[in-house]
C-alpha cells in the first residue's frame, strides 16, 4: 500500500488517537499488518466510545426496546413509532457536550443540526425540537459565557432552520463547571410506508455524496468526545464543527423531494466520524463492501489529505446509495436546491472498505470488522452504597414557609426559563398547542399529514441528577416516571422514549457502577410503564481534571393525544374551583425531603435518600388522571416534582393569575409542602366534580386529598404564611435576566 509523506505509526500517535495498546494490537491481528495513517484514523473513529459504545453495549442490550407501537428500535438514525392513520413519529436525542463547552455557540448549534439530520434522514419532516441543558454553578467564571453561547446556538440554528423548539430543561450545579451538557432532541413525522433506512442493498450501485462541501472543521470530533477534558481543553477548538442552518434547510427539502422520486436505496447522515462512519455503516449493514474515491468528494479547503477528509465532521452532509436509473433526476433535485451532488464511490461484493486518494489506495479494511470487531468491554463496576435516610430531626422547621417558597421559586433551578425559551421560535409551523412552561409541550399533527384528525403529540425531557447520584437505581426509575407523568399531565398516552446517558469515566468502577444501576432502574421503569426505548445516545468521559459530572441519564419521551382541544394545562382557570391532590393521602400530603431542592436551597444540604418510586402507583395514578382529563372533568393539571406541592401550586397560580386558599398541611408542614414524593398530581375541578373525583379515587384505592380553593390574588397557606402572586412572579421572573444581564 502506498504511503506517501505519512507519519510513522508510533505508540504516541496511537495514544493520540484514543486507542489503548491492546486495541492497537487487536488492529494488527485483524488486518495482518501495520495500518496506514488514514486507516489508523478510521479505526480511531469507529472504535472510540462515541461511535462503538464499547463500554455501554453490554448494558444497553438489557433495555426494553420493543412493543406493539414500535416500528424501528435502536440501531438506525432515529427511532420510529406508530401513531395511527398511516403515520409514524420519528425521534431521537443526542449529546454535543464536549464541543459545546469548548465553543458554546457552534457546539450547541451543530448539536441541533445533527439531530435534525438524524430525523429527516429517515424520511420524516422535523416538527419539533427540545434540549436538555446543564451548566456549572452560576458563580463560576465560565458559566455565564457558556449559557449565553449555548442558548444562542440552539436558537440560532433551530430558528433559522424553521423548527419550533418547544421544551427542555435547564439546570445548574458545580459538578458541571468544567463540562456542560447539551442534549438535543428532534421529532419528525413521516408516512409509515415511506421510511428510509441506512442499509445498503445491491452490488455496483453508485454511492453519492450530498449537501455541503467538506472542510477541516470537526476533524477528530468523535474521538475528542470520547476522552476526558484536562488543562488543554481550549486547544481542542479546531475539532468543533461549524454549522449553517440555511444549508441544512435546503438539504432537508432536497432529501424529502429526492426520497419521493424512488431513487434512494439507502441514506445515512454524516454525523460523528463523518464520511468514515456513514460509509462503513451503510456497507456493513447490507453485507456489502464500499469503494470510495476521495478525489471526487466536494471540498472547500485546499490540499486536504485523505486522513482529514475521512475524519472531517463538516456539517449538512449525507451519503446515499442511489438507483442508477434515477441518477439524472436525483442530481437535478440537488442542483435545484444549490447543493453538491457527487458520485464518490460504488458498492462492492468483497466486504472491503477501500479508500483512494490521488490514485493511491490509502485504506483497505474489512468493512464488517470495523464495527463488529470493535472492542466490547465488561468494565469492572462497584455497586454504590445505598444512602442513609435523611434525619428529619436535623432539619429545622421553618416558621414562615411562604417566605421559603419565594426563595425557592426564585432560585436558579426553579426560576422561570423565559429568558431562555423566548430566544427560541416555539410557534413556527403553527402547530404548537402547549408552549414552554408547562408539564409537557404539545404539538398538533399538521393537517397536511392528517387532514381529518385533531391528533397531537406531547413531548417532555426529564432527569433529576441529584437523585441518580444518591441512588442510581431509584434515580433511573424516577427519570422515566417523571417523563411519563409530564406527558400524562397534559392528557396524552405515553408511547416511547429516547435516552441520553451522560456519565463520567467508565474506567472508574464507581462510575461504571452508577451507570449499571441507573440502567437497571431505567429498564425496570420502561417495562412497568410500557414505555420502550427506541433510540438514544451514550456520552461518557464527561470529566474535567478527574472531576465527573453528576450522572445525568436524560429521558425524552413522546405521547399521543386523540384530540388536542382536550389538553390540560397547569393554569388555575376559575375562582371557587376545588384543588385536589391525586396520589397524596389526606393525612400526609408529602413526607420526603431527602435530596430535595428545599433541603439544598434552604440549608445547603445535599443528602439523604431520594424519594422511592413505586411504578405500580405511578401507573394507577397516571391512568386515573388521564381519564379525568379525557372526560373533561378537570380544568387544570400539574404533576409534582422539584420543590413538591408548594412549587406546583405557585406555578399553577402564576400561570392562571389566580391565587388559592390552602388548608392546614397535615404532619410536618415543610415536608407536606416541599416533599418530593412521587406519583402525585394537582388538579382543579368544580366543587361538584371534585366530590365525585374523591369518591372515585377512594373506590379505586388511589390516595387523594382536598387541598383548598382557587381564590384571590395570593397563595394563603393556613398557619404557614401567605405570599402575593405579584411577589411570586417578581421572584420567579427576575433571576435569569438579572444573572445574564450582570457584568
Amino acid at each position: 500500500m502506498e504511503r506517501p509523506n505519512e507519519l510513522p505509526i508510533t505508540p504516541e500517535l496511537v495514544a493520540a488517537h484514543g486507542l489503548k495498546p491492546d486495541e492497537y494490537e487487536r488492529i494488527l491481528k485483524l488486518i495482518g499488518r501495520e495500518p496506514s495513517l488514514t486507516e489508523l484514523g478510521i479505526f480511531s473513529a469507529m472504535w472510540n466510545e462515541h461511535c462503538s459504545y464499547k463500554s455501554s453495549k453490554k448494558w444497553l442490550k438489557t433495555l426494553p426496546t420493543t412493543g406493539p407501537q414500535v416500528v424501528c428500535g435502536p440501531g438506525e438514525n432515529a427511532g420510529v413509532v406508530d401513531i395511527g392513520d398511516g403515520l409514524v413519529a420519528v425521534f431521537k436525542m443526542e449529546s454535543h457536550n464536549h464541543p459545546s463547552y469548548i465553543e458554546p455557540y457552534q457546539g450547541a448549534a451543530t448539536g441541533v443540526g445533527g439531530i435534525l439530520r438524524d430525523v429527516f434522514t429517515m424520511g420524516a419532516r422535523p416538527v419539533a425540537a427540545m434540549n436538555a441543558l446543564r451548566f456549572g454553578a452560576p458563580e463560576h467564571e465560565k458559566t455565564r459565557h457558556v449559557v449565553s453561547g449555548v442558548v444562542a446556538g440552539v436558537g440560532g440554528y433551530g430558528n433559522s432552520f424553521g423548527v419550533p423548539t418547544v421544551g427542555g430543561e435547564v439546570n445548574f450545579h458545580p459538578r458541571y463547571n468544567g463540562n456542560c451538557l447539551v442534549n438535543a432532541f428532534a421529532l419528525g413525522i413521516a408516512r409509515a410506508d415511506a421510511i428510509f433506512y441506512s442499509k445498503a442493498e445491491g452490488v455496483g450501485l453508485p454511492v453519492v455524496y450530498l449537501g455541503a462541501k467538506t472542510g477541516r472543521d470537526g476533524v477528530g470530533g468523535a474521538t475528542m468526545a470520547s476522552a476526558e477534558f484536562g488543562e488543554e481543553t481550549q486547544s481542542k477548538r479546531p475539532t468543533v464543527q461549524v454549522g449553517d442552518p440555511f444549508t441544512e434547510k435546503r438539504l432537508l427539502e432536497a432529501c424529502l423531494e429526492l426520497m419521493a422520486t424512488g431513487a434512494v436505496v439507502a441514506i445515512q447522515d454524516m454525523g460523528a466520524a463523518g464520511l468514515t462512519c456513514s460509509a462503513v455503516e451503510m456497507g456493513a449493514r447490507g453485507d456489502l463492501g464500499i469503494a470510495l474515491d476521495l478525489d471526487l468528494v466536494p471540498v472547500r479547503e485546499r490540499a486536504m489529505t485523505a486522513y482529514e477528509m475521512m475524519l472531517s465532521e463538516s456539517q449538512e452532509r449525507m451519503l446515499m446509495v442511489l438507483r442508477p436509473d434515477r441518477r439524472e433526476a436525483a442530481e437535478a433535485v440537488f442542483r435545484k436546491w444549490g447543493l453538491d451532488f457527487a458520485e464518490v464511490g460504488v458498492t462492492t461484493d468483497d466486504l472491503r472498505f477501500r479508500v483512494s486518494r490521488h490514485g493511491d489506495e490509502v485504506a483497505n479494511l474489512p468493512i464488517k470488522d470495523l464495527g463488529d470487531e470493535a472492542p466490547e468491554y465488561d468494565r469492572p463496576w462497584v455497586a454504590p452504597e445505598p444512602p442513609a435516610p435523611l434525619d428529619m430531626e436535623s432539619v429545622p422547621q421553618q416558621i414562615d414557609l411562604a417566605e421559603a417558597l419565594v426563595k425557592l421559586i426564585g432560585s436558579p433551578d426553579l426560576c422561570s426559563r423565559r429568558w431562555v425559551w423566548e430566544q427560541y421560535d416555539h410557534l413556527v409551523q403553527g402547530n404548537t398547542v402547549v408552549r414552554p412552561g408547562g408539564d409537557a409541550a404539545l404539538i398538533r399533527i399538521d393537517r397536511a399529514f392528517n387532514p381529518a384528525g385533531d391528533k397531537a403529540l406531547a413531548l417532555s425531557s426529564d432527569v433529576t441528577p441529584r437523585y441518580v447520584e444518591a441512588d442510581p437505581f431509584e434515580g433511573g426509575k424516577q427519570a422515566v416516571a417523571e417523563c411519563w407523568r409530564n406527558i400524562t399531565a397534559v392528557g396524552a398516552t405515553p408511547l416511547a422514549v429516547t435516552d441520553n446517558l451522560n456519565f463520567g469515566n467508565p474506567e472508574k468502577p464507581e462510575i461504571m457502577g452508577t451507570f449499571v444501576k441507573a440502567l437497571e432502574g431505567i429498564g425496570e421503569a420502561c417495562r412497568a410503564l410500557a414505555f420502550p426505548i427506541v433510540s438514544g445516545n451514550v456520552s461518557l468521559y464527561n470529566e474535567t481534571s478527574g472531576q465527573a459530572i453528576l450522572p445525568t441519564p436524560a429521558i425524552a419521551g413522546i405521547g399521543l393525544m386523540a384530540d388536542w382541544k382536550k389538553a390540560a394545562t397547569i393554569a388555575f382557570k376559575a375562582e371557587g374551583e376545588a384543588i385536589l391532590l391525586i396520589g397524596g393521602d389526606p393525612k400526609q400530603w408529602g413526607a420526603h425531603l431527602g435530596q430535595s431542592v428545599y433541603l439544598r436551597e434552604m440549608f445547603s444540604r445535599e443528602e439523604g435518600a431520594p424519594p422511592p418510586v413505586d411504578l405500580q402507583r405511578e401507573k394507577r395514578h397516571g391512568s386515573f388522571v388521564r381519564d379525568l382529563i379525557a372526560e373533561g372533568r378537570v380544568s387544570a393539571c400539574h404533576d409534582l416534582s422539584d420543590g413538591g406541592l408548594a412549587i406546583a401550586l405557585a406555578e399553577m397560580a402564576m400561570a392562571g393569575g389566580l391565587g388559592a386558599d390552602i388548608a392546614p398541611p397535615p404532619g410536618r408542614a415543610d415536608a407536606a409542602l416541599f416533599g418530593e414524593d412521587q406519583a402525585r398530581y394537582v388538579v382543579t375541578a368544580t366543587v361538584e366534580d371534585a366530590e365525585t373525583i374523591l369518591l372515585e379515587a377512594k373506590a379505586a384505592g388511589i390516595p387523594a386529598a382536598p387541598l383548598g380553593t382557587v381564590a384571590g390574588t395570593s397563595l394563603d397557606f393556613d398557619k404557614c404564611g401567605s405570599v402575593s402572586l405579584e411577589a411570586l412572579k417578581q421572584a420567579h421572573e427576575a433571576w435569569f435576566p438579572d444573572y445574564m444581564g450582570a457584568e
